[in-house]
């Protein structure tokens, strides 16, 4: 026999606070994309009208790509991005292994210094970042790829700490007895990393990589400083250029900001279980 689930009022104050929650986060989105179909002029008049009839048009998006280089601002974004994922998959991966599984001498003040990097903002380090990487002569430089791996390697700094945190408590909750029977079988410490640890803690490395990508993706301070040049311009850094230079077309501005939300949109819709699944399961593990 099973109890049937009673819809008590509590939980429909809590469904009711939610559905509210939803409404308020998703409808200025909604209204972002709508505008960018509307004229300049419309947008004031009508600005939470549909665009349907005389308010649609598209002239936003063609005067945004012919104004800025948007895909190769995006190739710019999505190059950085993904080689920040990477390389924080590879090196938060190994450190939170050697942290959860090895005790030698420091160990605990590693991961004790590891948890504190997470307390200092990007601002109170960019600038002693920046005269390091114009030191090593990546930084302020005309090569492109320079110039992105200068913002790389910062944005894969700030994001190790929050990734080791997250696959340390993910890593001690998986039950040591495979890696026993895996070493009884002769597998050195790397082979069992790649072959049984690896495997297991997929959803959490999904959960790091998806959050390192829209950090990366979303970070503009950063960015800021290293890139310079136009052809060098994130899609953040172009949003940036083009409202000191068209602040008051809200028509792009809208048809821009559509541009660079939609992706990141789709990413979520696409990996959203990853996120949930990785998040939970590391909170209960760790």
């Amino acid at each position: 026999m099973t109890k049937k689930n009673k819809i008590s009022p509590g939980m429909i104050a809590v469904y009711l606070l939610l559905v509210i929650w939803a409404l308020t986060t998703v409808y200025p989105i909604i209204w972002v994309v709508q505008n960018s179909f509307k004229a300049k002029d419309r947008i004031l008049a009508n600005s939470f009208a549909l665009p349907l009839g005389e308010l649609f048009t598209a002239a936003n998006y063609r005067k945004a790509f012919r104004t800025a280089d948007i895909l190769g601002s995006y190739k710019n974004s999505l190059f950085i991005s993904f080689m920040v994922a990477l390389f924080v998959i590879l090196l938060a991966g190994m450190g939170a292994y050697a942290l959860a599984r090895y005790k030698f001498k420091g160990s605990g003040a590693i991961y004790s210094l590891v948890v504190g990097a997470m307390m200092f903002p990007a601002f109170a380090t960019v600038i002693s970042v920046f005269q390091m990487e114009f030191g090593w002569g990546i930084a302020n430089t005309r090569s492109w790829f320079l110039n992105m791996l200068s913002v790389i390697l910062p944005q894969v700094a700030g994001n190790l700490a929050f990734a080791m945190v997250v696959l340390v408590g993910y890593i001690k909750g998986l039950p040591i007895e495979l890696e026993e029977a895996a070493y009884m079988e002769g597998c050195n410490a790397f082979q069992i990393y790649f072959k049984v640890i690896v495997p297991l803690t997929k959803p959490s490395f999904a959960t790091v990589a998806i959050f390192s990508f829209l950090w990366s993706y979303n970070d503009l301070f950063t960015q800021s400083f290293f890139l310079r040049t136009p052809d060098m311009y994130s899609i953040t850094m172009m949003l940036n250029n083009i409202s000191a230079k068209e602040g008051t077309d809200y028509g792009m501005m809208a048809a821009v900001v559509a541009l660079i939300i939609i992706p990141v949109i789709i990413v979520y819709c696409f990996l959203q279980k990853y996120i949930i699944k990785g998040m939970t399961a590391g909170a209960v593990k760790g």
